[in-house]
């Protein structure tokens, strides 16, 4: 099995007329992806990479009333309305690649997405994949099929760039991936660290799972609790990022919004608190494969 996505996941892109979109919807459908149309007001009736073009996404629901995942290739003052949009229709993913999304909009969305049970990913997610299954968005790129290969490991991952990277490292140690996950690097997370848990403790081909962390934010200290409550029982490893912050005053945002320094909530202080719970500390994201490796 996998997460979040399978062969016969449906997806529309919104936005699919962009630059953006349209590269997305290129590599999604390379790798087999469903993609069964996109969205952009005023071009109804076009085509992208062979993929009907609607005015809005009731009007692509109407049309596909199985799609169940939305890919948000839209600008960050367009994306509250686009989300709603998908929630509105009741679509049950919707996974988020807009950058510099306003705070106030994703709180907003993420409060409407939670009243009906929708799960969103993101905002600044560059999208998901289980290999030999399916993908949202560009993860791999065009050497997708070099860096990853079906197997037992699941990958979360904060930082955008590193996604591949912890990836292929793991596929170097001789390992395949279940699942893997960008989460995005805003304050706020759509799908956070324990959400995806509680699902890769379900899925039977999941036996172990990295995380690529950042010193920014609290969501580390959720797992803890996830594991103190047994709602997590697998073996997990974590690279905690940016450690060079605890010598930078209070407050400094480094990289993007989620990666604001917190006092007592910072690299040292989850480390100390994720040990003491069972998981596995790496001190360089190289070392995360290895140290699941005897465990999957």
């Amino acid at each position: 099995m996998s997460i979040l996505i399978n062969k016969n996941t449906k997806v529309l892109v919104q936005g699919i007329t962009g630059k953006e979109g349209q590269k997305a919807t290129k590599a999604m459908l390379d790798y087999h992806t469903k993609v069964i149309g996109g969205v952009r007001p005023g071009k109804g009736g076009e085509k992208v990479e062979g993929c009907p073009v609607f005015n809005t996404v009731a009007e692509a629901k109407e049309n596909f009333s199985d799609v169940d995942t939305s890919a948000v290739y839209v600008p960050p003052f367009a994306v509250k309305d686009a989300v709603m949009e998908a929630i509105e229709v009741g679509i049950k993913t919707i996974n988020i690649m807009a950058e510099r999304v306003p705070i106030k909009d994703t709180a907003y969305f993420l409060a409407a997405a939670k009243e009906k049970d929708i799960r969103v990913i993101g905002p600044s997610s560059l999208g998901y994949i289980s290999p030999g299954e399916g993908r949202i968005g560009v993860v791999g790129g065009p050497i997708v099929e070099e860096i990853f290969q079906p197997g037992g490991v699941g990958i979360i991952s904060r930082s955008g760039g590193m996604t591949n990277e912890v990836a292929w490292q793991v596929r170097r140690a001789g390992l395949g991936q279940s699942t893997v996950v960008h989460v995005g690097g805003d304050l706020l997370m759509g799908t956070t660290y324990a959400d995806l848990l509680r699902l890769f403790e379900a899925d039977e081909q999941t036996k172990g799972v990295v995380i690529f962390g950042e010193h920014g934010g609290s969501y580390e200290f959720e797992i803890v609790d996830l594991i103190k409550n047994k709602e997590f029982t697998k073996p997990l490893s974590i690279y905690i990022g940016g450690k060079f912050a605890g010598v930078l005053p209070e407050g400094i945002n480094i990289g993007h919004a989620g990666a604001i320094v917190e006092r007592g909530k910072g690299a040292a202080e989850k480390e100390k608190a994720l040990s003491e719970v069972g998981v596995k500390i790496a001190d360089s994201y190289e070392g995360l494969a290895e140290l699941i490796k005897p465990h999957v």
